[in-house]
């Protein structure tokens, strides 16, 4: 008993070894937290932060990357609106975004109400209507793309064998942008996912009432499934519209970098690259990027202000 006793009293007069107090621990995480964030502040300010505002100081320059830039003011942005070619790949750009996002979302979201009818192997299913997302983007699916509609591709031998004899698709300027929305579409993967995340949240409940009172299959999908998943139609259409003004890689490859054939290929953000490492007018280039970051900017606060007319939430 005299030991505890020592042992409290010398708890209560501060002796003995001393224990980690609550503010050097908290000191401790501190470090530790910045240790492991310091790779992603050094990708924040390397990679984003300080070519964003470098990018923003050229844009009111003159600099083709051999010389010291020079100060032009806002020559750079009223030069944009005299550019035929840059109008010519707005106008190609938002072709590609106003048919490609829609047919994208529409088989996205066909095919998880597909699979989420319960269909046997469904984990293997989901894998492979996935797998386009993490393919469409690269430049071996958009080479593959090209040989599959060249003159002498793959499509025209498929049509070959019912006697009809198809044009060269990515050399024509009529059916060139065509086959790159049907690229965007086949990458349908990502939004799909995401639908059917969503439509596993939907109370089955609704479509069992619904059935009771004689509702067709159309019927619920209109009147339920709709409404119910209309946030994470609001979700995807925003994501997949900035994702389509940022196409770059399929048009590069499929029209070997020309945007070709007749600019009928020519994104805005091709013509961007054009620009700025063939052209060397980077103080432009750096302009058309600003431009475009407010066109997407217009557009995300345009479809947020309708949403209130067609999105639909819980509460």
């Amino acid at each position: 008993m005299s030991a505890l006793n020592e042992l409290r009293s010398m708890r209560r007069s501060g002796g003995g070894p001393s224990a980690p107090t609550v503010s050097n621990l908290r000191k401790s995480d501190k470090r530790a937290a910045l240790v492991f964030l310091a790779p992603w502040f050094l990708g924040l300010f390397g990679i984003t932060l300080i070519p964003l505002v470098a990018s923003l100081m050229l844009s009111f320059t003159d600099y083709d990357l051999l010389t010291t830039p020079s100060f032009i003011g806002l020559d750079n942005f009223t030069a944009m609106f005299s550019d035929p070619r840059l109008m010519q790949s707005l106008e190609v750009t938002l072709l590609y975004v106003v048919t490609g996002v829609p047919l994208q979302l529409a088989v996205a979201l066909g095919l998880a109400v597909l699979l989420n009818r319960g269909l046997k192997g469904m984990t293997f299913y989901r894998s492979v209507f996935y797998l386009p997302s993490l393919l469409g983007g690269s430049v071996a699916i958009a080479i593959l793309w090209r040989q599959v509609f060249g003159q002498d591709g793959l499509f025209n031998a498929f049509l070959g064998w019912f006697g009809i004899e198809g044009p060269g698709w990515i050399s024509n300027p009529d059916t060139a942008l065509w086959t790159i929305v049907l690229l965007h579409v086949w990458t349908f993967g990502s939004p799909m996912i995401i639908f059917l995340a969503g439509l596993r949240q939907i109370p089955e409940m609704y479509y069992e009432a619904a059935g009771l009172d004689g509702a067709s299959r159309w019927r619920q999908f209109r009147s339920i499934t709709l409404p119910l998943l209309s946030p994470i139609v609001f979700f995807n259409l925003v994501m997949q519209i900035i994702t389509a003004f940022q196409a770059f890689t399929q048009a590069y490859v499929v029209s070997n970098g020309t945007g070709g054939p007749s600019d009928s290929t020519l994104f805005y953000t091709l013509y961007l690259y054009q620009e700025g490492f063939s052209n060397l007018r980077m103080g432009y280039a750096s302009a058309m990027a600003w431009f475009l970051v407010l066109i997407i900017l217009v557009l995300t606060a345009v479809n947020f202000w309708a949403s209130k007319f067609w999105v639909f939430y819980e509460d």
